[in-house]
Formats: C-alpha cells, structure tokens, sequence
C-alpha cells in the first residue's frame, strides 16, 4: 500500500503524540529534585501519584502539571500546524486531535525510552480530555477530588472518574471521534490500572 499525503499526516501525527506523551516527568523531576530513581520507591510507577510517597509535594504537584499540559499541549500544536490546517480546510479537524489526545496517553503509558513501563495515564487523560471537552473534564476532575477526599486512594479516584468520563463525552458532544477517544484513553487508564483493581478487590490497596 502506497502512504498518500493523509496517510503520513495520520502517522506524523501519531507519533509526535506519542513521544510528547512519553517524556517521563516524574523521572526527570524526581532525579532533579535528588530524590532518586522513582522508579525504585513505593509502586515504582513514574505518575504523580508515586512520586507524592517520596514526601516531596512540590515535585508531586510539578509532575501532576507537567503529565497533564503535556497531552493538552500535544493537541495543541497539532492543532495550529501549518499542515495539519491546510488538510482541515475540506476535513474534520476533531477527528486528528482525538488522534493525537490518544496517542499522547499511549505515549505516557508505554514510552519507548523506559522500555515500554511508564505512567497510568491519569494526568495525561485528564489534560488531553480537559482539551476535547473542557465540561467533560472539569466534571472528571469533580470526580476525582469528590472520591479521594471520601475514600482516599488515588486509584479508585481514577478508575470511577473514567468510567465516567465516555459517559460524560457522549451528552457533552455530538463528535463521534471525541467520543470515540474518551473511550479509548479510559480503557487504557483501565488496563494500566489492572493491578490496582485486584488489590482494591481484595482490600489492599494503599491510601494516599
């Protein structure tokens, strides 16, 4: 099959989302900050969440930010590409940020320079979606704050907040690839998340 013009945009695209979604914040932070290698303290996930057990809330709060304007910045740019606008002139814009508001939490989630173990794809969701639909993600992050301030722990924060968060998509927005994204960022949210709901299942799961 011959790559035509859209095809490579798709691809372009697709990865600039993705290796935007793969810069390793809480890594790169919690080095700089002398606090080690994140990846070797409490669950060894690179997120905020993880890096907020070292003690240091700054660095947890800068990492918090960093995950999430960098999916929403992702779009962002694609958004305002020469190239990306003149193809839009007779196509669908929405269907290339939902594109890329996917691929940065793919990115995240499984970067390439970490061997494919990164973040849960929270943050990064959250900032990706908050761009999509800023009523659908404002009523995400409701939710999040709602169900840790009641239960406190982040991960059933997380998993409620995107189980809502397609539901929330499907009567904010008449975009089906909108739609469509929110799904997908949810269900890898989810999958990353697997080990969680097991300990959640069985009582274990650690509070903030």
């Amino acid at each position: 099959m011959i790559f035509d013009h859209s095809h490579l945009l798709f691809l372009s695209v697709f990865l600039f989302g993705y290796f935007m979604g793969s810069i390793p914040f809480g890594l790169l932070l919690s080095k700089l900050s002398g606090l080690g290698d994140i990846r070797k303290i409490g669950s060894g996930n690179i997120g905020a969440t993880n890096v907020l057990r070292t003690g240091n809330k700054k660095t947890a709060l800068l990492t918090l930010i960093l995950d999430g304007t960098k999916g929403a910045l992702a779009i962002y740019v694609v958004s305002i590409s020469p190239s990306f606008i003149e193809f839009h002139l007779t196509n669908n814009i929405n269907l290339f940020q939902s594109l890329v508001a996917v691929s940065a939490v793919i990115g995240h989630c499984f970067p390439i320079w970490l061997n494919f173990k990164g973040g849960k794809g929270v943050a990064t969701g959250f900032g990706t979606i908050i761009f999509l639909n800023i009523y659908v993600g404002v009523i995400a992050l409701l939710i999040w704050v709602s169900i840790a301030k009641l239960f406190r722990i982040s991960s059933l924060s997380a998993l409620v907040s995107y189980l809502f968060i397609p539901i929330s998509m499907f009567f904010f927005t008449s975009e089906k690839s909108f739609f469509i994204a929110s799904v997908l960022i949810s269900l890898i949210c989810y999958l990353q998340h697997r080990e969680n709901i097991k300990r959640l299942l069985n009582g274990s799961e650690a509070k903030i």
